[in-house]
């Protein structure tokens, strides 16, 4: 049971500070439209040398202290109206990608947001994750990103041996000092095998810039299995030897399903010791193998590594945290989940409350907050129907759908109950997403069968037809949160899930299969008592979707000022970043208690 404590609400000064870190984050750059970043001037970017970003915000006090972290020449922000933490920690995320320079889902908002909270409580911390470069083809090559007491960034040189694109497309390569790490896992040892560099990141930016400095007792939080070995390294590598006797690991789960299996003979590519073979040493049973490496289902296991060697193991929500050690939601590690139990936490998720504000964001036609929220919503309405080509109407309901379009966000399952809803309900649907072909051609047919009332936004960013597109668009997601009134969630499970936070922000009320983070974040509508945040439904199904739906839309019709209660309540749910921020601590704080769990 976690602990709970106030939310401080960071001040001005303190995003102000975050935006500038951001934007001095040399050389990537946000590409207009979208969160994802690809790397202009690539090639300048890779001769680039190692610079340091460090400057102060006026109004902002910096100081230097030795004692804060043990290290002479640490830098300590003192930022007005944020509260720090009373145990001040040296912290590094390492993850695949991390917002907005690398995002493919939800993991890179949380890498692109988490870090920031924690450095803005006063620990340093800082961000691994490859730094992916498009020059013709795919190239491959680390950014270091150093978020200190305050969040400012160090991008390290990146070698020439690292230039070249390893075989596998998730390969991370090193920082300088771990070169020849970073030059077997280019020449194809997998996508883990540079996660002893990574470590290594961190010697290298000891050695180079002294006020980076993390020393011995430094926490690592691995993402998902592309960084799950880090652990595992660390056991098996470093504390033999006395180096990082201190550091602990975390493994924060994002998605239980992709757990990063491989053949047992790349087991020696990733430079451990033969006889921890059996730490990565995975069996599937019969029913679950499919003819991949041997009749025998014999195969190496990242995830189960990381596992069974990490000090925590952290989950995206308390409810997806109880689902893991189950055989539905446990994806063959249930066993291992729950004798992990003792050192399993939930965490739900935050959003970036500067980047999703319907007061101040500039996709929208019309901004809004909670006292005009009613005419805000209205207008971005009649214009997203404006810009589609649908009929009109700021009294017509608009439910949305965003998200991947694949069988865990349920797709199909609304393609299955959308004929049935558009047909016995004045109502308009909008869906935005890409992913399986099948059901990106099922958006296209409902388009076309329902021409008044449903439009598909699929796919990238090519239009199919004068009143569709196919893309996803994250100004077209916005603009879309703020003209919904129901948002639908149909997953057959979900972590945590992002948009269902996005949209109570937006005056958007949730509809949700009831799994996962779902059912921790969207409370149940209880009309005598008048509270909830929205509906959510057991029954993972057409049926059950469309009952909850009808049941969203009698409330709408009928009900509003019912409705108007729940959109209100939605909007003034606490979703900052800053809660799990302090939970986050709490846990860092259990795994420096216990010695580690691996020696």
């Amino acid at each position: 049971m976690l602990l709970q404590s106030g939310r401080p609400v960071p001040s001005a000064q303190a995003r102000a500070l975050r935006r500038a870190a951001v934007q001095s984050a040399r050389p990537c750059r946000v590409i207009p439209g979208g969160r994802s970043a690809v790397r202009a001037d690539a090639a300048a970017a890779i001769a680039s040398p190692a610079v340091a970003v460090e400057e102060a915000l006026p109004g902002i006090e910096t100081t230097h202290d030795k004692n804060v972290h043990g290290t002479a020449g640490s830098v300590v922000v003192e930022q007005p109206g944020l509260k720090r933490a009373s145990t001040l920690r040296n912290i590094m995320f390492v993850t695949s990608e991390v917002a907005p320079w690398s995002k493919t889902g939800g993991l890179a908002d949380v890498l692109g947001s988490l870090p920031f909270a924690l450095a803005e409580r006063g620990h340093r911390v800082m961000v691994v994750s490859p730094r992916w470069v498009l020059l013709g083809r795919f190239r491959y090559s680390l950014l270091t990103l150093a978020a200190m007491e305050a969040p400012f960034f160090l991008e390290l040189p990146v070698p020439p041996q690292q230039q070249d694109p390893p075989r596998s497309p998730t390969a991370l390569a090193a920082a300088e000092a771990a070169a020849a790490a970073a030059a077997k896992a280019a020449n194809g040892s997998g996508p883990t095998a540079a996660a002893i560099a990574e470590i290594e990141a961190v010697v290298q930016a000891e050695s180079s810039v002294p006020k980076t400095k993390y020393g011995q007792d430094i926490m690592f939080v691995a993402n998902d299995w592309h960084t799950s070995l880090i652990p595992v390294y660390l056991a098996a590598k470093y504390r033999p030897h006395g180096v990082y006797g201190n550091a602990r690991a975390i493994l924060a789960i994002h998605n239980l399903r992709h757990q990063g299996v491989f053949p047992p003979y790349t087991y020696e590519s990733l430079g451990l010791p033969p006889h921890w073979y059996g730490c990565l040493e995975w069996q599937y049973p019969p029913h679950q193998r499919q003819g991949s490496w041997a009749e025998e289902g014999r195969s190496v296991n990242h995830l189960k590594a990381g596992l069974t060697t990490a000090d925590r193991v952290v989950t995206v929500s308390a409810g997806y945290a109880e689902e893991i050690k189950t055989y539905l939601g446990g994806w063959g590690m249930e066993g291992i989940i729950a004798a992990r139990d003792p050192v399993l936490n939930g965490i739900v998720n935050g959003i970036d409350t500067d980047e999703w504000n319907p007061s101040i964001d500039p996709h929208l036609p019309a901004t809004y907050d909670a006292t005009n929220f009613v005419e805000g919503k209205a207008k971005c309405k009649m214009e997203l129907q404006r810009e589609l080509g649908l009929p009109v109407n700021e009294h017509i309901p608009l439910v949305a759908f965003i998200g991947r379009l694949d069988p865990q966000k349920g797709a199909d399952i609304l393609l299955e109950a959308a004929p049935a809803l558009l047909r016995h309900n004045n109502v308009q649907l909008v869906c935005l997403g890409s992913g399986n072909k099948d059901l990106e051609d099922g958006l296209r047919w409902l388009e076309a069968e329902f021409k008044d009332r449903a439009r598909g936004w699929v796919g990238f960013n090519v239009p199919f037809r004068a009143r569709g597109w196919v893309g996803f668009n994250v100004p077209f997601s916005h603009k879309l949160t703020a003209a919904a009134d129901i948002l639908l969630m149909p997953s057959r499970f979900e972590p945590c899930g992002l948009n269902q936070l996005y949209a109570m922000r937006y005056g958007a009320v949730p509809v949700a299969h009831k799994t996962g983070g779902l059912r921790d974040t969207v409370l149940d509508f209880n009309p005598w008592a008048q509270e909830g945040t929205g509906w959510t439904y057991t029954s993972c199904d057409a049926q059950g979707l469309l009952h909850a739906v009808g049941v969203a839309l009698l409330t709408y019709n009928n009900h509003k000022e019912d409705f108007r209660k729940l959109q209100l309540r939605g909007m003034a749910r606490e979703a900052s970043w800053d809660g799990a921020a302090q939970q986050y601590e709490q846990i860092i704080d259990w795994a420096f208690m216990d010695p580690p769990y691996c020696r």
